[in-house]
């Protein structure tokens, strides 16, 4: 059954610019798309930089550029390992990465909304406990959750996670969502689609 958390938005606008790239996570060692993921996702803020409504003139136009580039590069590095951690190998299910931009007049300074998301597989017995923390995460301050998880993290033999997203809400003012969908295949697959919606 279909489920979703968080901000999550279902359909785009076809006439959105967007791109969107396809990764076998299983072609290559851990180590080697660990060291492909950073490169995935440089490139990846510095084709988004090309959509943002600069200034020419305005000196603030570099800083805000490269601001930009960093908050990307790390939410799509984040999104990406996550993906890549914990698709279910089992699978042979590729993973998808895209980006849309949405455009907002009422937004000061000509703002474009980055929306980055990626689609993998996810192993069915841990869907329960991984809706569980998303549950948790929408209804936390995501400040004191963050501290909570960094203590958990620092406990031998702890499986507390979730860090990256809330770097994500904390340090990058990101909105999330997640989408969870069982695919009609033989053996059932399913899929998680996460979504980080960014303001630059």
């Amino acid at each position: 059954m279909q489920k979703v958390f968080g901000d999550y938005i279902e359909e785009f606008p076809p006439e959105l610019d967007s791109l969107e790239m396809i990764f076998s996570p299983t072609a290559h060692s851990i180590r080697k798309r660990w060291s492909n993921n950073r490169l995935s996702a440089q490139f990846i803020a510095d084709y988004c930089s090309t959509f943002l409504p600069v200034d020419d003139d305005n000196p603030d136009g570099d800083r805000r550029i490269k601001e930009s580039k960093g908050s990307i590069t790390y939410i799509a590095n984040e999104l990406l390992e996550n993906a890549m951690k914990f698709n279910d190998r089992e699978s042979k299910f590729k993973v998808k990465f895209c980006i849309y931009f949405i455009e907002d007049i009422e937004l000061e300074n000509g703002s474009v909304t980055v929306v980055l998301f990626v689609t993998n597989t996810v192993n069915p017995q841990g869907i329960d406990k991984f809706q569980a923390f998303l549950t948790q995460l929408l209804a936390s301050d995501p400040e004191e959750l963050y501290v909570t998880q960094v203590e958990k993290s620092l406990e031998e033999d702890s499986e507390a996670s979730g860090l990256g997203f809330l770097t994500m809400i904390n340090d990058y003012s990101a909105k999330l969502g997640w989408k969870f969908e069982p695919l009609s295949t033989e053996p059932q697959i399913h899929t998680v689609t996460t979504m980080a919606q960014l303001t630059v």
